[in-house]
């Protein structure tokens, strides 16, 4: 399912990309491609008439995701401040669910994972139209699944069709990204999934897992650690502090202090880069390889793409100067991004993410046949 992003950037960002908050230059940014662009244009407007008729303030910073295999329906709750409760904005049904009730634990079992998760990834040119991964396996899955096989590559997506992940129409899929876009860009950078195997007040769910658990012990109890979360929620509409003890096994501060736990810490994902074996990159050419417009038109092109990326930048840092270093393959396909000056690790890895979505150069010529070329630029995230 997942897939590398392959996808041309237009030279022609968002007039601002600060221009329209905190929160602008991821926005911004995935207006500069194709499919985000579209839904934002369908539905943007659509959104913000359903958040005004609910009271609601537009964009919500924070956004909360649960769903129910069972049942088929996934929620998207949202609020503005950390400290108030969440409000549910709206139910999606989900399109079909593979497996059966209990978690995920190798790859290849086509189960969708049961636990709490977080949004990884935003893939604007999935093969199933936009997707959203989730960071399976989390702490818990990678100490109680298959240690060599747990699987992964689990997203909330489009199409209506599924593998193991939770599929949606596209139209509502164009909402929900929507939405996960707003709430990255105003800071909440790990947004919940929560996946219960079934809406625990409904009767008729709840019945269905107790007979299936009936003489299944550990998806009795695992679907117990599950519902304490979904109670304290259901109570509270806050999210507590989850946990993972040291057995694998779901906690959280208040609830259960039996075994020694240790909080999951989230990591940014690092993307596999685009990268090719190019063995014969010419040192002299007789013409350099062009930006689409020339070179001047690059140079603008660098200065709109640092000011989309200065929202990535580390807490405190409002601007830095970069170089980075590339090749322009004989096709005309920037590729092989290395960063020789950066920031950290993250950011680097981001900065050659939005990179790699640079248009199609005209390759460097040598006696009139186009070669691979080796280019390298500094330009300011300010």
């Amino acid at each position: 399912m997942k897939n590398l992003i392959t996808i041309t950037v237009s030279i022609l960002l968002a007039a601002s990309a600060l221009a329209q908050g905190p929160y602008a230059s991821f926005v911004d940014f995935q207006r500069t491609l194709a499919r985000p662009n579209d839904a934002m244009k369908r539905k943007e407007d659509t959104l913000k008439k359903q958040f005004e008729a609910k009271g609601f303030a537009w964009p919500a910073k924070f956004v909360y995701i649960r769903s129910f295999k069972y049942d088929g329906q996934l929620e998207v709750w949202v609020k503005n401040d950390r400290k108030e409760p969440y409000k549910l904005f709206k139910t999606y049904r989900v399109c079909a669910m593979a497996g059966t009730l209990g978690p995920k634990r190798m790859a290849g079992d086509y189960q969708v994972p049961e636990g709490f998760y977080y949004i990884n990834e935003f893939n604007p040119n999935s093969n199933y139209y936009l997707s959203l991964g989730l960071n399976y396996p989390n702490v818990s899955d990678r100490i109680l699944s298959d240690s060599l096989r747990p699987g992964g590559d689990i997203y909330i997506h489009g199409s209506c069709v599924t593998v193991g992940c939770i599929p949606v129409t596209d139209q509502q899929i164009d909402e929900i990204y929507i939405l996960a876009t707003y709430a990255k860009a105003s800071g909440q950078d790990y947004i919940p999934v929560h996946i219960y195997p079934v809406r625990y007040n409904n009767k008729k769910s709840a019945d269905y897992l107790a007979t299936l658990a009936r003489n299944d012990g550990q998806l009795r109890s695992f679907a117990e650690q599950l519902e304490k979360v979904y109670d304290h929620f259901e109570m509270t509409h806050q999210l507590p502090v989850i946990m993972t003890s040291s057995n694998g096994e779901y906690v959280y501060d208040g609830l259960s202090k039996k075994v020694p736990v240790v909080v999951e810490k989230p990591k940014r994902v690092l993307v596999q880069h685009r990268y090719r074996a190019i063995t014969d990159l010419a040192d002299a050419v007789h013409q350099w390889p062009q930006f689409p417009g020339g070179g001047d038109l690059f140079l603008t092109y660098l200065k709109k793409m640092g000011s989309a990326l200065v929202g990535a930048l580390p807490e405190g840092t409002k601007k830095a100067n970069v170089v980075i270093e590339f090749v322009v393959d004989k096709d005309g396909v920037p590729t092989n991004f290395k960063v020789i000056k950066g920031v950290n690790e993250d950011f680097d890895d981001e900065l050659i993410t939005v990179l790699e979505q640079m248009p199609t150069w005209q390759p460097a010529l040598l006696n009139d046949k186009p070669v691979a070329k080796k280019m390298k630029q500094s330009f300011l995230i300010e």
